[in-house]
């Protein structure tokens, strides 16, 4: 929501929180229409159930027409307590992962070849580690109710019916399909966009769609939340009358992580003429870069990068990380001091300067920090991990172009990039290799400054990123005017993503919306100055 930062609802950045038995009245003025949601930010009452939608009417006339609506609330929920579930995490690599390779998979073809297996494993990673929580614990729900529930909403055949889906998961990506139904999505995480019609779509944690549908005939249809690690579905029904089901598609086979998943794709790359890269034995930067053996990899820029399962040493720099800063402040303005890379390329007009890497904040990863994405890619074109060849169309963020003009095209003055980072087996988390408990400082903004920040994601699990307190407008092709506004965003394993913020006035919350995953210290703070009654 876009609120006064004393309103945010953050304890410890934005306001005390609310001690027990006590009252706190929210108000602030109402700038936005749309699906939104709301929840706690404190300990694990997110994942307990303190969550809930919120619905705003636009003021002037909706631009899309409809004859009912749904709101649509998927979550998961586990009847082990949070603290412990988070303990195992802590414990055990991939404790809740119950879908791993087997002898007997290896045997009868399945899966990845004893090749692939063996360089994985030598790698120390696990291509089936898709979620840290799973079907295996999880129940998943669709407002409040379980797949054999079978919570129906009602419809009149013919009816334009908008259905507005929210995930409220603390953990779980979800894919979101209606066989039988085409889906026109209409807004991304309240913001309008131009119709896109699919027959499925992703959707990471904190993220809403509004979709419309048309069913027709006296029949029911089946709303099926997968989760992305298909170990099991929330289920729910559209239908004429109470009381009727359709059929229940089964869980798809569960997908496997790629080396693209790795940031290590390598595929449009060619050389011997026809022949592709040898990953046993390419060459980057005049170093060899083994790809089954663990051995330290030369990133393109001149850095050196560990392989996967690897600690960086204190001294090693990331690939692409070679700096570029920001200019001179306005008069009287003390210099914002950002943490991360300020690297920005092909944005002319820029005002920018060189700075040596190794001495760029952010670059320096602590001892049992991975870094697995040498060659990171824009995966804003793919649908979504395991959703390559599903036989129909999936959204893609690429699809998504804001139906009005956005409030600020102005080009960024300056860039930010940010490393996602962390250590699957000890579950470690953090931005830039630092987990928030370590950090010593947030990033720091000018008041109404345009920012360009990038994501690069060097693990390989997908992080719903979301910054509070903000829309920002994602760079994924469309129009610089009509570029979508979001306020969260999925970054792929071995991706990357950008998106313009115009920096508003306080202290705001930046995390992965993945519960456990901001816990263990995917957590920030975006600190824009100034702002009035903010300390000196």
């Amino acid at each position: 929501m876009l609120v006064p930062t004393q309103m945010d609802g953050v304890p410890g950045v934005s306001f005390p929180g609310i001690p027990a038995r006590s009252t706190f009245i929210y108000e602030f003025p109402v700038k936005q229409s749309g699906t939104y949601w709301y929840h706690s930010h404190s300990g694990f009452q997110e994942q307990e159930g303190l969550y809930g939608p919120i619905v705003i009417d636009p003021k002037q006339p909706d631009p899309v027409h409809y004859d009912r609506e749904h709101v649509i609330v998927l979550s998961d929920y586990s009847f082990m307590p949070s603290h412990l579930v988070m303990q195992r995490l802590k414990q055990e690599a991939g404790v809740f992962n119950y879908q791993k390779q087997t002898l007997a998979g290896l045997l009868a073809g399945r899966d990845q070849t004893l090749e692939e297996r063996l360089q994985w494993a030598k790698m120390r990673m696990d291509p089936t580690d898709i979620s840290d929580v799973t079907g295996a614990v999880y129940t998943f729900l669709i407002n409040g109710h379980g797949p054999e529930d079978n919570w129906t909403g009602l419809f009149r055949p013919g009816e334009r019916v908008r259905l507005r889906f929210i995930n409220a998961g603390a953990q779980m990506v979800f894919n979101v399909r209606i066989p039988g139904l085409r889906m026109t999505v209409v807004a991304a995480d309240g913001q309008m966009v131009r119709p896109v019609v699919v027959h499925e779509f992703q959707i990471g944690n904190a993220e809403t769609y509004d979709v419309i549908v048309q069913p027709v005939g006296d029949r029911a249809f089946t709303i099926v939340s997968e989760a992305v690690d298909r170990s099991g579905m929330g289920r729910a029904t559209l239908a004429p009358r109470l009381g009727m089901s359709a059929p229940v598609p089964p869980l798809r086979e569960r997908p496997l992580a790629t080396m693209k998943d790795m940031g290590m794709d390598m595929s449009s790359m060619k050389m011997n003429g026809d022949k592709g890269m040898d990953m046993s034995s390419m060459k980057m930067g005049g170093k060899e870069m083994s790809g089954g053996s663990g051995a330290a990899m030369s990133a393109a820029s001149g850095g050196s990068a560990s392989m996967p399962g690897h600690s960086m040493s204190q001294n090693s720099s990331m690939p692409g990380m070679a700096g570029m800063r920001r200019g001179s402040p306005p008069p009287g303005m003390a210099p914002p001091k950002p943490r991360g890379s300020d690297a920005m390329s092909d944005m002319g007009g820029m005002d920018m300067d060189m700075r040596d890497p190794k001495n760029a904040p952010g670059v320096k990863l602590g001892p049992g920090v991975q870094t697995i994405a040498p060659m990171p890619q824009d995966r804003t074109g793919d649908p979504g991990m395991g959703l390559d060849s599903v036989g129909h169309r999936v959204l893609a963020y690429k699809d998504l172009i804001a139906l009005h003009q956005i409030p600020d095209a102005r080009t960024p003055s300056r860039a930010l990039t940010i490393h996602l980072t962390g250590n699957m087996e000890r579950f470690i988390w953090g931005f830039d290799g630092e987990k928030f408990s370590e950090t010593t400082k947030p990033y720091t903004f000018r008041s109404r400054e345009r920012v360009r920040i990038t994501l690069v994601n060097d693990t390989m699990m997908t992080h719903p990123i979301h910054l509070h307190g903000h829309f920002f407008d994602v760079v994924n092709g469309a129009p610089a005017s009509h570029k979508p506004r979001k306020h969260t965003i999925n970054v792929l394993p071995g991706g990357k993503v950008s998106f313009d913020i115009t920096a508003e006035p306080g202290d705001w919350a930046f995390h992965c919306h993945m519960l456990y995953h901001m816990h263990a210290g995917m957590f920030q703070v975006f600190s824009v100055r100034p702002f009035q009654g903010a300390p000196a």
